[in-house]
């Protein structure tokens, strides 16, 4: 038996300038808010969405329009809130109310209600159904004006792939995305897991990406 060759878990990381965000009906929204900061209708905006939605490349393109801070919401314990918010302006992403700092959180959200400084949010929910522990806190996330990015549609998803199999430098043509599109649940983490795979098994078996690959890794999958 031939020994299977293991392939390196190379990083690619992607560009999330302005020039490189994807617009379509399920994101238009939330581009158009973001691009409207400072004329926001409240301080604060939260950006809802599932894994891959764009939910950190819109917050990347508004924290250099408004020279924000970025921090993991995991990590909120640990850093200095008035450094934190020492520009006017954060990030917080990642918001789960399971792995939450919730005094942390509130202590934030006080300190920039009193020096008017904004903050984004982002979060794969909505908190209207999350389980606090301090009120308080669950009546302010309540008062933030929520943006959600829903599913991609095909214009969309197909500008997606394209875009992530440009990411990792892989020369594909329209059969295999056309091919892709119709097998993959329709979201943005499903078309990110199928090019990562592809790209994995490319390389293991120094093939190129192309329809006839992943046609033998989709039916894998599915077997």
């Amino acid at each position: 038996m031939v020994p299977r060759q293991l392939a390196l878990a190379l990083e690619h990381a992607p560009s999330f300038a302005r020039d490189n965000f994807l617009e379509g009906p399920s994101n238009v929204a939330a581009l158009a808010l973001i691009t409207r900061w400072p004329d926001w209708p409240s301080l604060n905006l939260l950006l809802v969405g599932p894994q891959g939605a764009g939910k950190t490349h819109l917050a990347s393109i508004w924290a250099e329009t408004a020279g924000a801070r970025v921090v993991s919401a995991r990590m909120l314990g640990e850093v200095s809130v008035p450094t934190a918010l020492a520009t006017g302006a954060l990030v917080v992403e990642d918001l789960a109310p399971q792995e939450l700092d919730e005094r942390a959180l509130f202590h934030i959200l006080n300190l920039a209600r009193a020096e008017r400084a904004s903050i984004l949010l982002t979060a794969r929910t909505g908190p209207a159904a999350w389980r606090l522990d301090i009120p308080d806190l669950a009546s302010r996330l309540r008062e933030v004006p929520v943006v959600n990015l829903a599913p991609p549609d095909d214009a969309l998803l197909r500008a997606v792939l394209v875009k992530l199999f440009a990411d990792r430098q892989l020369a594909v043509d329209e059969s295999l995305i056309a091919y892709v599109m119709t097998r993959i649940e329709r979201s943005f983490g499903a078309a990110q897991a199928v090019v990562a795979a592809l790209d994995r098994e490319a390389l293991r078996q120094k093939r190129p990406v192309t329809r006839v690959l992943a046609a033998e890794l989709l039916r894998e999958s599915a077997d």
